[in-house]
């Protein structure tokens, strides 16, 4: 159970309010006004707590566990505990996602603004917008309503940050406009200049960034993680974008909707991803280049050429997944004759 110092519950839910949710198909479910108070995982559930089983690593400890109700995929419903109630899906993770966000909805601004923040007059904030002690909001913002602007957070002049969003502590956000349920953790830097310079042997001259960071509706973005605004076309995250913590992103890269970009990737600027691209911690992809729509990049892989939609790459220089790993057995075989 998730510790109450830090995390405010709801509930209880009956059975048929959890399958109405959830769109899961009850078994083994008499009673269906038995309420149950909580999730947890398998190992620590008991009779009042909803769990989840979808991983087959995880076999034994569902078929031991003691939780009063389950998601369930359709092939384990025989092997579940007796008196288990099950909610039967495909996706068991997702429908434990859903209900866990009932029994814990995200945090929506409580309309306190700190004595100890500082709003130019000219800001527009919405109803219920929450403003923390040290936060900084400067001119012409516009604060959607519901919106939480954490501790020592600083707000540029100009930015729009849309409703239901939560901007935590010490980040800093300039020369942006945000959607709507967007969460941007601690010590995210957004809007900041890219790194654009003419070079040669006399110096390098800075060059102006003169465009902005657009980002869409429903995208996190990871604590320390960076956006770079635009050099002149803007930097533009799409619409239900996960960017996990420690990123880099680029002046003038775009990002399609639901990309999902995981710890310390590097992405260079002018680069064009597609929708729904995966690039696994550490990757790096080079400038100006395009990321073909459901495309997938290993870790660690160092991007040197466009890659088509639906491809899958791995290696520096990354190839093909099936030509990476041909290369790691012949690399080993080649190791072994040698010795």
């Amino acid at each position: 159970m998730a510790d109450a110092r830090f995390f405010s519950r709801k509930g209880p839910f009956s059975v048929a309010e959890i399958a109405a949710l959830t769109e899961t198909t009850l078994v083994n479910a008499p009673d269906e006004t038995r309420v149950f108070h909580d999730v947890s995982p398998l190992q620590n559930a008991d009779g009042d707590i909803l769990s989840f089983f979808d991983n087959r690593k995880y076999l034994d400890a569902f078929v031991s566990s003691k939780a009063g109700a389950c998601f369930v995929r359709p092939e384990f419903v025989e092997r579940a505990p007796e008196g288990m109630v099950l909610f039967v899906t495909k996706d068991p993770y997702r429908a434990y996602a859903k209900a866990a966000t009932a029994f814990y909805p995200f945090e929506t601004g409580n309309g306190v603004i700190s004595d100890r923040a500082v709003i130019d007059p000219s800001a527009k904030v919405g109803e219920g917008v929450q403003v923390d002690a040290g936060a900084v909001i400067g001119a012409k913002c516009e604060i959607g309503d519901g919106t939480i602007i954490a501790s020592n957070a600083v707000i540029g002049d100009g930015v729009v940050i849309g409703a239901g969003c939560k901007v935590g502590a010490n980040a800093s956000i300039s020369h942006s406009l945000i959607g709507n349920l967007c969460l941007i953790y601690p010590g995210a830097r957004i809007g900041q200049d890219g790194f654009g310079f003419a070079m040669g042997p006399e110096g390098h001259a800075k060059v102006p960034q003169l465009g902005r960071v657009v980002i869409g509706n429903d995208v996190e973005v990871g604590s320390n993680s960076t956006i770079d605004r635009g050099a002149g076309p803007d930097t533009v995250i799409g619409n239900g974008c996960r960017i996990d913590n420690l990123v880099q992103i680029g002046h003038n890269v775009e990002l399609g909707m639901g990309c999902v970009v995981v710890s310390q990737v590097g992405i260079s600027g002018s680069t064009k991803i597609g929708n729904f691209v995966v690039l696994a911690g550490q990757a790096g992809i080079t400038g100006h280049l395009e990321i073909g729509d459901g495309a997938k990049v290993a870790a660690q892989s160092g991007v040197m050429k466009n890659v088509g939609p639906g491809e899958t790459v791995g290696g520096s220089p990354a190839v093909p997944v099936m030509e990476y790993h041909k290369q790691t057995v012949a690399l080993s075989r080649l190791i072994r004759k040698k010795k």
